[in-house]
């Protein structure tokens, strides 16, 4: 199979004195390695100490190679993360960083163009110049287009993400997300994902409810799982945990009821353990 394609930010999420690496598309390509699919991530980080120290956790983890471009001037990302009661997180997110000047380079291009899926979020593209470098790529790639939503307020505008939008042929957005785009309750949740596809045409949409699983439409029907309990230690990494195990099972044309209850599996094992990428239990790959 070919490599999945994730573009975007990488940082350091700060928890008080303790750093670890993340960022939401590094956190998936982490994700898709464990679901034993072949990735490749393509970043900037800045000629700096942090930037250094990413690098270097992206050689120990398979995921560094020409796609990891370097700053000469703008410092690598250092994100504050907070934890409420709930252990549902907030960012402070400074700006601008090196990852917000991803440039369009010929290994990036090659890559984009060879990929079976890119996987792209709208963070990174909260500057023209990234957002650039992306929107050249999903022009010029005949890949499976999976544009993970994942708002950070303030670091969008809504006209850049219905350009996304538009450029997608699979959306995944957890509930706020999906009250912001596509409106209304949730107890009219299936017209509303109609009236958005109907607009934007994705082969795929998918919308994540937290502790009560997610919703899929996808050709034409509905898929639904009501989720799996588990103890809560923080929610870092639960996304993009359910949205790597979504993706493979999509590439292996996994069965849609069965790729939504995996995927619900694996985000709720994130949800229930320290950080954004525990290893998994075997089974969550079946």
């Amino acid at each position: 199979m070919k490599n999945i394609l994730c573009f975007g930010e990488i940082l350091w999420d700060t928890f008080g004195d303790e750093k670890i690496a993340g960022g939401a598309p590094m956190n998936v390509a982490r994700h898709l390695v464990q679901q034993h699919m072949d990735v490749l991530f393509a970043s900037r980080v800045g000629k700096d100490v942090s930037g250094e120290g990413l690098v270097t956790f992206l050689k120990a983890n398979g995921l560094f190679s020409e796609l990891i471009q370097q700053d000469e001037k703008l410092p690598t990302c250092e994100v504050t993360v907070q934890l409420d009661k709930d252990g549902v997180a907030t960012y402070i997110i400074p700006e601008p960083v090196s990852w917000d000047n991803i440039q369009t380079e010929t290994s990036l291009t090659k890559a984009a163009g060879q990929a079976a899926a890119i996987v792209y979020g709208s963070l990174a593209c909260r500057e023209e110049t990234t957002k650039d470098t992306l929107l050249n790529l999903l022009q010029e790639t005949t890949a499976l287009k999976v544009f993970d939503v994942n708002l950070r307020a303030p670091h969008y505008t809504l006209s850049t993400i219905e350009t996304l939008v538009a450029g997608a042929d699979v959306i995944k957005m957890n509930e706020d997300e999906a009250a912001l785009l596509i409106g209304g309750s949730n107890s009219h949740i299936k017209e509303k994902i109609i009236e958005f596809q109907k607009k934007y045409h994705p082969k795929t949409i998918c919308v994540t409810r937290g502790e009560h699983g997610a919703i899929a439409w996808h050709d034409y029907e509905f898929y639904e799982h009501p989720g799996c309990p588990v103890s809560v230690v923080d929610t870092v990494g639960a996304g993009d945990a359910f949205l790597a195990a979504f993706v493979s099972g999509l590439l292996k044309n996994e069965p849609m009821q069965g790729l939504i209850e995996k995927a619900c599996r694996v985000g709720a094992f994130v949800a229930g353990k320290r950080g954004a990428n525990p290893v998994y239990d075997e089974s969550l790959v079946i």
